[in-house]
């Protein structure tokens, strides 16, 4: 390790155990950020690092998490406030000089949020991830017996931990679903809740009602808080394009262009407006970036000949061209 690799490494077991520590100071998470900025391979090491931590508390040497791990335009400065219980082990840990103290790490709860058009990456220190969408609002409390996140708004997609026993319990509204070790997204939709599971098995179901549904990879259902279900398995690759959002895009398939305005419309300020019900039902396929809506209404209009008005900065009115003459 050289001589600039080694204060990097000093640096990063300095900040994890500032984190361990308790909240830091607004002065502490400013100079932080600063120190993550300074070198795009900051904040791979912090993660490595606190990954090597975790691992010598679950009795292992060191715990092999890439640098390239989270990407740099998603990482999120790790803030939960940690409680710790320490016992020394008087050994090094590979790349860590020095004696580490062994960890038992819980979350004593820690709420996050995602601005309108924000996409943002957290890791968890149990070692999950949680992926946000834009305009989302959830807290999440790690305890010894089980890891809970309440999803008050928005779309979060979990990276789970396997731990047997810390079960993963995702609540929104009246409904859970539960996990140990896999990958599934919770969206809150004015309908009721959606689930969809990416990898492994996933149970769902509603406080108000006593039925649990378990979702395998590729599978998806909407429950509402009176527990009435809509269920469906992925056959086109529904689910991985409903999370599309997670590399910044949008996929259409035969999607109306009133759900897709509405998609678009949770991303971005500059709203679609598509007022006339026959082009509201004209279905649209395709790819686009979440944050162009211009792009989209234009690829509207080229195919299927509509008038696209982006006079006011604050809407694009999609509308079928005969109504009112070209400006």
């Amino acid at each position: 390790m050289t001589g600039s690799e080694h204060t990097r490494q000093e640096m990063a077991d300095l900040w994890v155990a500032r984190m361990d520590g308790g909240a830091m100071s607004a002065q502490e998470e400013a100079q932080l950020q600063t120190w993550l900025e300074s070198d795009a391979r900051n904040h791979g090491l912090l993660l490595k690092t606190h990954a090597t931590w975790l691992s010598i508390d679950a009795g292992l040497a060191s715990h092999d998490v890439a640098e390239e791990a989270v990407p740099s335009e998603h990482w999120a400065v790790i803030r939960p406030l940690w409680h710790r219980r320490r016992v020394l082990v008087g050994a090094m840990a590979a790349g860590v000089a020095g004696v580490v103290a062994r960890f038992t790490l819980f979350d004593a709860g820690q709420s996050y949020a995602t601005r309108l058009g924000e996409v943002r990456r957290v890791p968890l220190s149990d070692g999950s991830v949680m992926t946000m969408n834009s305009n989302t609002n959830l807290a999440v409390r790690l305890e010894e017996h089980t890891r809970r996140v309440d999803l008050h708004q928005g779309e979060a997609w979990f990276e789970v931990a396997k731990d047997a026993q810390r079960p993963f319990v995702v609540t929104s509204g009246q409904v859970k679903a539960r996990a140990v070790g896999t990958a599934f997204s919770v969206r809150r939709r004015d309908a009721g809740v959606e689930v969809l599971v990416t990898e492994g098995v996933v149970e769902a179901w509603s406080g108000s009602g006593p039925q649990r549904i378990r979702l395998g990879a590729g599978e998806r259902l909407l429950m509402t808080d009176n527990a009435r279900i809509h269920y469906g398995s992925d056959q086109k690759g529904d689910v991985e394009r409903a999370l599309a959002w997670r590399s910044g895009m949008i996929r259409l398939s035969g999607t109306t262009l009133a759900d897709a305005a509405d998609e678009f419309n949770r991303y971005n300020k500059r709203q679609l407006l598509v007022t006339d019900p026959e082009v509201a039902g004209e279905q649209m396929a395709g790819q686009f970036r979440f944050n162009d809506p211009e792009g989209f209404a234009i690829a509207v209009r080229n195919s299927f000949n509509l008038r696209v008005d982006m006079s006011n900065p604050a809407f694009i009115k999609i509308e079928r061209a005969e109504k009112t003459a070209e400006i």
